[in-house]
């Protein structure tokens, strides 16, 4: 099952790039960047990934996002990520970066942009994987970062499909950013948040209703609110959920316990994704195996959720046909 599972055609929609900096890269750039770190060696940075919440995983983030410095920095990153991917089945990616947590501590927009574009372009060459790109406005700055953001953002609207909202969930609430989501609408970018990962239901609902979204990012928190599930399902509004990640923050206590499979028979339009794979423990094709496995997850709801994730991509009919179709080939072999 598991290598099944990993050849099985997919869409990722949910992953960080700045999240999947393994520690043996992050100490490399380290090094190359004259950057110090809190961590002795690789073993230490793996030993401090225990978390009690989201906040405490965001401040090793944070910290390892330090060393991330050049245009060639942000390439090597993507087109590690993009090599991994490929491994396990993905055929398309849809890639948030955090443009904040660079342009605040001086690296240039320019700089970030332009190198994960060059891993994505190399990877669609090389890999046969397409992509898309969000740029998150971090909830738990201010709403003139966020502008500011959006400003720069204009320069390069050739490499960025949409924008998103993420980082510290807690007090943040999706309606702080309704101003600027509406100006980055109206500038054609597309939208997506997370939202009802810790944060209550009722900010699902002002991602849909305030900012616009087509997409929720996480989403899980709706399983507490029979009516806003029944929305979810009726308008299919998808959800990109991260079971790795969901118990290494303690959302849920153990895999048996997250609610996937109960979405998945009420009918909502749930995919698979990997969150912050370097930090929490296996990309998306783990995610799949282990969530599968935990779960007892039949092999037409595995399909079902490879099929949810081309259906709730920023892809074009004829791409979503071309992906669609090597799904359909592979299930039949």
């Amino acid at each position: 099952m598991d290598d099944w599972l990993t050849a099985l055609p997919k869409a990722e929609l949910h992953l960080h790039i700045e999240g999947t900096l393994e520690p043996e890269l992050m100490f490399d750039l380290a090094a190359r960047n004259r950057v110090d770190l809190a961590y002795e060696d690789v073993d230490a940075v793996r030993r401090a990934y225990v978390f009690d919440d989201l906040q405490s995983f965001l401040d090793l983030y944070y910290a390892g996002c330090s060393v991330l410095v050049t245009e060639r920095d942000f390439s090597e990153l993507t087109a590690a990520y993009l090599r991994r991917a490929a491994g396990q089945g993905v055929r398309h990616a849809e890639i948030f970066f955090d443009p904040q947590t660079h342009t605040e501590r001086g690296v240039g927009f320019a700089t970030v942009v332009d190198g994960i574009r060059r891993a994505l372009a190399d990877g669609h060459d090389e890999l046969g994987v397409s992509s898309r790109l969000i740029a998150c406005f971090l909830r738990d700055s201010s709403v003139e970062s966020a502008e500011a953001t959006l400003d720069a953002m204009l320069d390069h609207r050739d490499a960025i499909t949409a924008v998103g909202l993420d980082s510290a969930e807690i007090a943040n609430p999706p309606e702080k950013f309704r101003a600027v989501f509406d100006r980055a609408r109206a500038e054609g970018f597309l939208a997506v948040a997370h939202a009802g990962e810790e944060g209550p239901p009722d900010y699902i609902r002002q991602a849909l209703d305030v900012l616009g979204v087509r997409r929720i990012d996480h989403g899980v928190r709706c399983m507490e609110d029979d009516p806003l599930v029944d929305r979810l399902v009726a308008d299919q509004v998808p959800l990109t959920v991260c079971p790795l990640s969901n118990v290494k923050l303690r959302v849920f206590p153990s895999l048996d316990r997250h609610p996937l499979r109960a979405m998945l028979e009420r009918g909502l339009c749930v995919t698979v994704n990997s969150d912050d794979p370097a930090y929490f423990g296996g990309y998306v094709a783990d995610n799949y195996a282990a969530t599968a496995q935990a779960l007892g997850l039949t092999r037409d709801q595995l399909v079902q959720l490879a099929r949810n994730s081309f259906a709730a991509a920023f892809l074009d009919d004829a791409e979503r046909a071309a992906h669609v179709g090597a799904l359909d080939a592979f299930v039949r072999t």
